[in-house]
C-alpha cells in the first residue's frame, strides 16, 4: 500500500511514485488494468557499459551537434499505457527531446541532448520505470545491413517509373482502332519504350543475368537461366521490331515482367526478416561483461575478454563464456540449455558452461575458453553441420530446379522448331512465351517460405527446432 493504493508489487509502485510526482498519473486512466508484474530492477553499474564509446556509437543511429537517436526493443510494451507512458518521456527528463513507439516492433525510437542526458542514464531511466530495454550484442550489429537492401528498392523503383510510361505508350495499341494509330507517332512512342527500358533490361534485370552466369559459369543451370532468357529474347525482339518500323514489340511486358519479379524479390526479403530466428549466439550475449583487474571492476566489451580473466557474473546474468567458479554461491540455470529450468548447484573450483545463468548473489569466475570457443558458441554455431545441411538442401533446391529448367528449355525449343517449319514470325514468340508462362519462382519460394512459416508456428509455442531437416 502506498498513498491509500494498492500495488502488485514494487515496479508497479514506484512508476506510480515517478508518475505522480511528474504529474503525469493519468497513464492510470488510459486502461484500468495497465501495467504487469515485474521483479524489482537491479540497476547499480549494469549498464556502465553505454558510457564506453565503442559500444555506444554501435548503438546511436544518429549523433550530432548534440543531439542523439537510439532505437531500443523493450519486450515489455503491450498496451496503449505503455505506449502512452514511453511517448511522454520528455516529460520525465527534460534532456529527452521526443519518443516514439513502434508498437508491433516492441521498440522505442528516443531523440535526447546527449549533453543533457547520457545513453546510460537513458536507459536507466527506462529501467527505473520498468520498461527494460533488451540489448543484446546482436545489436550492436544490426546498423551494417540497414541499407542493404537500398539497391533493390532503387531498381524497383527505376523499372516501375519505366514500367508507368511503357504502359502508356503502349496503351494505344490495345485499344479498339489502335491499328490506326498513324506510323510516325508508333515509331515515336517505340523509341521512347526503347529508351525507357534500356536501364530495366541492363541494370535492374543486372541480378538475374549475374545469377544465371555463375551457375552456367560452374556448369550448372540454375532457375534464373529461363528468366534471363526471357527477358535477353523479349529485349532483342522488341528492339528489332522498333528498329525494323514493325512495331513497337512487347516492352511493356518484359519491363512489368522485371518489375514483378524484383516485387516479389523484394516481399521474400521482407518477410524472411519477419520469420527470422537469429541462430546466432550474439543474440542472447550480453554486450559487456565486469571484469576484475588488479581487484577493480571494470566494464569490458565482450570481446575483448580472453582466457583466464576473471570476471564477475551478478543474478540473472548470463555466463558468456566456459569458465571456473572462483568465488560465491552458484546456481546456475540451464533452461536455454537443456531445457531444464531447476537451478544447479556449483561448487567452487568447478567448470560451470557458458549459456547458464546465474540465480542468486554475484558469482566470480576465471574464464577457461573465450567466447568463440565456449559450449553455447559451438552449439549454435555448428559450422561443419550448417554447411552440410546447407550444402545439401541447395543440392535438392538446385538439382530439382536444373530438371525443371532443361525441360522447360527443352519445351520452348520444340515450339519454336514447330513454328519455324509453320509459321516462322510465330516462332520467337512461342520460344519466349513458354520461357515467361514457366518462370520458376514459385519453385525458389516454396521451400524457404515452407520451413520459416513451420518454426515461426512452433516458434510462437516455444518450441525451436535446430535441425531443419526434421522439418524436411
Amino acid at each position: 500500500m502506498w498513498d491509500d493504493k494498492p500495488f502488485c508489487c514494487y515496479g508497479c509502485k514506484t512508476v506510480y511514485e515517478i508518475l505522480n510526482a511528474k504529474e503525469m498519473d493519468q497513464y492510470y486512466e488510459i486502461q484500468p488494468m495497465s501495467g504487469i508484474k515485474i521483479e524489482q530492477a537491479e540497476v547499480g553499474d549494469k549498464y556502465a557499459y553505454l558510457d564506453l564509446d565503442e559500444i555506444r556509437e554501435k548503438l546511436l543511429i544518429f549523433s550530432d551537434g548534440g543531439i542523439s537517436k537510439v532505437e531500443l526493443f523493450v519486450p515489455t510494451i503491450h498496451c496503449a499505457s505503455c505506449i502512452w507512458l514511453l511517448e511522454n518521456l520528455a516529460t520525465l527528463n527534460p534532456g529527452i527531446i521526443q519518443s516514439s513507439v513502434n508498437f508491433p516492433a516492441k521498440t522505442v525510437n528516443i531523440t535526447f541532448k546527449d549533453k543533457e542526458i547520457s545513453l546510460r542514464q537513458l536507459v536507466e531511466l527506462l529501467v527505473s520505470i520498468h520498461y527494460i530495454p533488451d540489448i543484446s550484442l546482436n545489436q550492436l550489429e544490426k546498423n551494417k545491413g540497414k541499407n542493404a537492401d537500398r539497391d533493390l528498392l532503387l531498381k524497383i523503383g527505376v523499372a516501375g517509373f519505366s514500367l508507368l510510361n511503357v504502359m502508356l505508350y503502349n496503351f494505344p495499341e490495345y485499344l479498339p482502332g489502335g491499328e490506326l494509330l498513324e506510323t510516325e507517332f508508333l515509331q515515336y512512342f517505340g523509341w521512347l519504350s526503347f529508351l525507357l527500358s534500356l536501364p530495366v533490361v541492363f541494370y535492374s534485370a543486372s541480378d538475374y543475368y549475374l545469377s544465371a552466369f555463375k551457375g552456367l559459369k560452374h556448369k550448372m543451370v540454375n532457375i534464373d537461366v529461363p528468366i534471363t532468357l526471357g527477358i535477353l529474347t523479349l529485349f532483342i525482339q522488341s528492339s528489332y521490331d522498333i528498329f525494323t518500323g514493325r512495331g513497337i514489340g512487347f516492352l511493356d511486358s518484359l519491363v512489368g515482367l522485371v518489375f514483378l519479379l524484383l516485387i516479389g524479390k523484394w516481399y521474400q526479403g521482407k518477410t524472411y526478416q519477419a520469420l527470422s530466428f537469429e541462430r546466432d549466439y550474439k543474440s542472447y550475449f550480453p554486450v559487456a561483461v565486469t571484469k576484475l583487474i588488479n581487484g577493480k571492476e571494470v566494464t569490458t566489451p565482450l570481446k575483448s575478454v580472453k582466457s583466464g580473466d576473471h570476471i564477475i557474473i551478478r543474478n540473472q546474468e548470463l555466463i558468456p563464456a566456459d569458465a571456473k567458479l572462483m568465488k560465491g554461491q552458484a546456481k546456475i540455470d540451464y533452461s536455454f540449455v537443456t531445457g531444464e529450468s531447476i537451478p544447479v548447484p556449483k561448487k567452487e573450483g568447478e567448470l560451470i558452461f557458458a549459456g547458464g545463468r546465474q540465480v542468486g548473489g554475484a558469482i566470480e569466475m576465471e574464464v577457461i575458453h573465450e567466447v568463440e570457443q565456449s559450449y553455447l558458441t559451438q552449439l549454435w554455431n555448428q559450422d561443419e553441420k550448417k554447411a552440410s545441411d546447407h550444402s545439401t538442401l541447395n543440392t535438392r533446391i538446385n538439382k530439382i530446379g536444373e530438371y525443371f529448367t532443361v525441360i522447360i528449355l527443352l519445351i520452348a525449343t520444340i515450339a519454336a522448331v514447330y513454328w519455324l517449319f509453320n509459321n516462322p514470325s510465330l516462332a520467337l514468340f512461342a520460344f519466349t512465351s513458354v520461357l515467361i508462362i514457366a518462370c520458376p519462382c514459385a519453385l525458389a519460394l516454396t521451400i524457404p517460405f515452407t520451413f520459416g512459416s513451420t518454426m515461426r508456428m512452433f516458434g510462437r509455442k516455444g518450441f525451436y527446432i535446430k535441425n531443419t531437416q526434421v522439418i524436411e
